[in-house]
């Protein structure tokens, strides 16, 4: 009688039953619950809306440490990120980012209608009159230049494990989390020193809206490159076998050209008054 063996005689992955895809699903559901009670009872807020709010969170951080946990013993330890393994997890963070953009399109496609037709009842005008919009050539021109050698210096780190050079690659990535630390640190205190809010009308909500949501994407991005410089300091990367600093790098640079097409038509190009 022959006996059956594990054997695999093919260069894919098959996924094994993992709890967190359940699990990250009710935190996320926790957290929103969270969110919109918070939001619906802002002036009757009580502890337990932020009670659960947190726990959401909390449930979130663990789910997904435990999760990266489990891929990358698959990918280190287990030998499953065959080269077609490679290539499919290439794939679908493309396609992840793709879905990224459509985001973004979304709501640039609300600021271009709301500036290139304003209403009658922001006076035909764009920006809206009596609104005093920030100078494109203060801190969001400094922005611009920290992120595009933020880019230079992730696209340096790329180059420099292809070689091998372990020390200076751990250089340019920390270089890279510092400058957008300070990017973050920027966008606070231009929030903060803004002369309109969310709440001002067509404007303010596609500002912050657009901004606020690069920002958190900027968020992402220095979590993602933070936890490959550790990786990178464990010695989980090889010449041949990065591929989740590669990802942390294609995310970076979305992020960096999202910021252009933001500094160029919010700030810039949606300063200047346009009327119908």
């Amino acid at each position: 009688m022959n006996k059956k063996t594990n054997l695999q005689y093919h260069p894919f992955h098959l996924v094994s039953v993992s709890p967190w895809p359940f699990f990250i699903s009710i935190s996320l559901f926790t957290t929103v619950l969270g969110l919109l009670l918070i939001f619906k009872n802002v002036e009757n807020i009580t502890f337990f809306f932020f009670f659960i709010f947190y726990c959401g969170f909390l449930s979130i951080v663990l789910v997904a440490f435990q999760w990266w946990r489990d891929i990358i013993r698959e990918g280190l330890l287990e030998g499953s990120h065959t080269l077609k393994v490679q290539q499919g997890l290439k794939l679908g963070f493309i396609l992840f980012v793709v879905s990224e953009i459509m985001l973004f399109v979304s709501f640039f496609w609300a600021f271009f209608h709301a500036s290139l037709s304003p209403n009658i009842e922001i006076g035909c005008i764009w920006p809206p009159k009596g609104l005093n919009v920030l100078d494109p050539w203060g801190v969001p021109f400094l922005n611009t230049l920290i992120l595009l050698f933020s880019g230079a210096t992730i696209t340096w780190a790329h180059q420099l494990i292809l070689v091998g050079n372990f020390y200076q690659t751990a250089y340019a990535l920390a270089i890279t989390i510092n400058l957008a630390l300070f990017f973050t640190g920027l966008q606070i205190c231009e929030y903060i020193d803004a002369s309109f809010d969310i709440s001002d009308g067509i404007y303010g909500s596609v500002f912050f809206m657009l901004t606020g949501l690069h920002g958190s994407h900027v968020l992402v991005g220095t979590i993602f490159i933070t936890v490959c410089l550790i990786r990178h300091l464990y010695k989980h990367f090889t010449r041949t076998h990065h591929i989740g600093l590669e990802s942390a790098i294609w995310y970076w640079h979305f992020v960096d050209v999202v910021w252009l097409f933001l500094f160029i038509f919010v700030y810039w190009w949606g300063k200047k008054k346009k009327k119908i």
